[in-house]
This record gives structure tokens, sequence and C-alpha cells, in this order.
């Protein structure tokens, strides 16, 4: 059995009240283009660093959407799996508090539309893949946990 090299990524449930930003991926995407997702990317650096994780995940929503999370993020899962062009991903998701700033669509090539979503609506919405919704009920249960 051959080993994999992966890829890791980092995916923000980033939530205001009781609303979640979700964006809509571009069609000009490798992976999953046109679905519904949170906002995240991969870790590129040249060097090694303290904090990567959250130091990425960070730099990807100011990149992407324009705004500032809680620095204080709460590990909500990781898992595996096979992108559409055959890479083998780690992808590691952090529970978020929104801060300051107005979303926005920073990058086209990425983001084409973005939404405050309830929980309930992400997971009624048909265009929701069950990743996601999968990731922000686990988002749920952890911000009713941290926030009492």
């Amino acid at each position: 059995m051959n080993n994999l090299s992966y890829v890791v990524n980092v995916e923000a449930a980033i939530y205001k009240n009781d609303k979640w930003l979700i964006i809509k991926r571009s069609e000009k995407e490798e992976h999953a283009p046109g679905l519904l997702a949170m906002v995240g990317g991969k870790v590129e650096t040249k060097i090694a660093k303290k904090n990567i994780l959250e130091e990425t995940l960070i730099r990807e929503i100011m990149e992407e959407v324009g705004i500032e999370v809680s620095k204080t993020l709460h590990y909500v899962e990781s898992k595996s799996f096979i992108s559409d062009k055959a890479q083998a991903v780690i992808d590691i998701v952090f529970l978020c508090k929104y801060q300051s700033g107005e979303p926005k669509c920073m990058s086209v090539d990425e983001v084409s539309e973005i939404y405050w979503m309830s929980s309930t609506e992400i997971l009624e919405n048909k265009c929701a893949p069950i990743w996601l919704k999968e990731s922000i009920e686990k988002a749920e249960n952890i911000r009713f946990t941290v926030s009492k």
C-alpha cells in the first residue's frame, strides 16, 4: 500500500449571533466549484512557524472575505478527502467568532457570493454539500458549549 502525500487545508466556521458566514465557491475553483462552503484555504509556507493553522486561517479569511475574527479559535474537526484533481487533503475546521468588517468577495476567482445563514438554512439548502452540513452541525454544538 502506498502512502499518500497530503495538502493541509483549514476552514472557518464563522458565526455572528445565530448566523454562519457561508460562501459560494467560484465556478473557477478546482475543487467543488459553485458549491456552498466555509471560508478557508491550504497551508502555504516556506519556513517553520508556530500556530501555522491558525495564522493560515486568519490570512485566508482576510484574503477571501475581508473580515476579522476573534483570535481565539476552537477546534471543530479534522477529516481527509480526495479532491476533484485526485489530491489527498487533510481538512481542519475551526470555530471562529466574527469580530469586525463587512464581508465582501475579495477574490472572485475563489468566492462568487457571500451569505449569512442560519444552521437550518444551511441544512435544508440543496447546494450545501453533506460535508458542510456535518461541519456546521458540529460547530453549532461547540458554539453552544463555548458561549455558556
